[in-house]
């Protein structure tokens, strides 16, 4: 990979850094030359990682502000997140009180403890994680999982429109099917792989799954100053899920 130097001089904090698109995008802004804080409720994640790395409970709002103030950042990404399987009618309000928690709550505290420090600045970007399974598209037994990245989104649009005139631009991505090893988990906990892989990949009509190193190459973009006239926007990369 080229090393273009897109985040020379900025400083960025991403969640969930340990795997999947938390740890591309990482690795990503690093080449990029961001000063990177990489964190993970899983410090074995992170692993081999050239940045600094921290454990973080994202469900944890006073440490996510100590660790965010300690930081500073220009760019927050926020990748943290939970999948859970299920209708309404399975649906329990201890499965629904974490995916908010986790989805939507987590996000509202890093971005609380974030745009001080972006405000100071007058420029920050914040990224934020959603889905196509959400406002963009309804998805078989992702009830829940569907509501907090509806929510997502919706947060997003709101922070976007309040603080535009503060410099301050907020966005969000909505993949579609991402190749991760949380979906290897889940692939691997169906009972049949190789049918829950097709299945998978059947929903993109592109004919595969998306990489998460895509998904860093989008966030590198919005991160970056090439983005400075975009805000609020949903970017949807889902090889043609939600056509």
């Amino acid at each position: 990979m080229a090393k273009l130097m897109r985040l020379k001089g900025k400083t960025a904090f991403v969640t969930a850094a340990g795997q999947g698109i938390g740890r591309a995008i990482a690795e990503r802004f690093i080449v990029e030359g961001a000063q990177v804080f990489a964190s993970d409720i899983n410090p074995a994640l992170l692993d081999g990682l050239s940045c600094d790395v921290q454990t973080l409970d994202v469900t944890d709002k006073a440490g996510v502000g100590r660790a965010i103030d300690a930081a500073r950042p220009d760019i927050l990404v926020n990748c943290a997140g939970v999948v859970h399987a299920g209708t309404v009618l399975e649906v329990t309000d201890a499965q629904f009180e974490q995916c908010m928690t986790v989805n939507v709550q987590s996000m509202l505290h890093t971005i609380q403890a974030a745009l001080p420090h972006m405000i100071e600045r007058r420029s920050g970007a914040i990224i934020n994680i959603s889905s196509v399974a959400s406002s963009i598209k309804g998805v078989r037994n992702r009830c829940i999982y569907s509501a907090s990245k509806a929510a997502v989104i919706g947060l997003t649009k709101s922070i976007a429109a309040d603080f535009i005139s503060d410099g301050i631009r907020c966005n969000c991505i909505s993949p579609g099917t991402v190749n991760s090893p949380s979906l290897q988990e889940r692939l691997a906990e169906s009972g049949d792989y190789e049918a829950a892989l097709e299945a998978f990949i059947a929903r993109q009509p592109m004919g595969r799954m998306g990489s998460a190193e895509e998904i860093a190459g989008f966030a590198t973009y919005l991160a970056s100053d090439e983005a400075t006239y975009v805000s609020g926007i949903d970017g949807i990369i889902d090889g043609g899920m939600s056509l």
